[in-house]
């Protein structure tokens, strides 16, 4: 059984047995399908705790979009790009204006050129900077979330903070998520999980560093009313052995490495069986 396995798993049980229904509250969340409000039962406050170099984060519960995952992570941290047109996937379809882009989010903060003692970098290049020369700094970070830019988006970014440490030649991250659907992509082993253990590993073998910690604190995680449902499916599938990250070994730029540089050994999960509708 899987680190991630066993996390989700209690993750579902503490929102069933001691999650806050929010039906009684005004929700921003609309239901696609009948624009009916969407609304959750939440825990707060959820840490995950990983070994990146015994184990890689995924569900086997549940099968997950591993390549999907990359993708997105490619093309936040390396393309720096807010359209979807970039990204090739259809997730983020419903936040998009009619010429693909989202606004002011994610990538955005990302991309905007900073002036640092050392010089004009933006966030990626910068920590990308410190990482090879001045590993033991207390400020290497990643901000997603700018409140001047909330405005100009329809999705603020949800994973909006990574924090890194480096100690004994192995790369550490913390990521704070604002909110997380449980189901859809912020639970334990989930997509967004998946993407931050891939970002992690990319930073660290750009580096020269080997991969450590990877923690994930999510503040308001959450399953929709309407999917509550499917918990018991998903908790009674089989549970499998986590599998293998490979990646390239010859990427040296942290702009090189593509989607095929990345290959999962070893993944076995279950699909899940039906489809449920999403909440914007």
């Amino acid at each position: 059984m899987s680190v991630a396995d066993k996390y989700f798993k209690d993750q579902m049980k503490v929102i069933r047995e001691t999650g806050f229904n929010d039906k009684d509250f005004k929700v921003r969340a609309k239901w696609e399908a009948d624009n009916a409000p969407a609304h959750t039962i939440k825990t707060f406050g959820y840490v995950t705790r990983y070994d990146l170099s015994k184990e890689f984060p995924i569900l086997t519960l549940r099968s997950q979009g591993f390549k999907g995952a990359v993708k997105e992570c490619l093309w936040i941290f390396q393309k720096k790009s807010t359209n979807i047109k970039d990204l090739g996937l259809h997730i983020w379809d419903a936040w998009a204006d009619e010429n693909g882009d989202l606004g002011k989010t994610y990538a955005y903060a990302l991309r905007e050129k900073i002036k640092y003692p050392e010089g004009e970098f933006d966030q990626v290049d910068y920590l990308l900077y410190q990482l090879k020369n001045n590993p033991m700094d207390r400020r290497m970070m990643l901000q997603l979330f700018d409140p001047h830019n909330v405005i100009d988006t329809k999705l603020p970014p949800c994973v909006m903070t990574y924090l890194f440490d480096v100690a004994d030649g192995k790369l550490n991250m913390t990521v704070i998520q604002r909110s997380a659907d449980a189901l859809a992509a912020g639970a334990a082993g989930g997509w967004d999980e998946i993407g931050e253990a891939v970002l992690q590993h990319m930073l660290a073998q750009v580096s020269g560093l080997q991969v450590g910690t990877m923690v994930h604190l999510v503040n308001n995680l959450h399953v929709y009313d309407r999917h509550m449902q499917y918990i018991d499916e998903i908790i009674s599938n089989p549970e499998y052995e986590s599998p293998v990250l490979k990646v390239n070994p010859n990427i040296t730029n942290f702009y090189d490495f593509k989607p095929e540089d990345f290959e999962l050994i070893g993944y076995k999960s279950t699909k899940l069986s039906t489809k449920f509708d999403v909440a914007v």
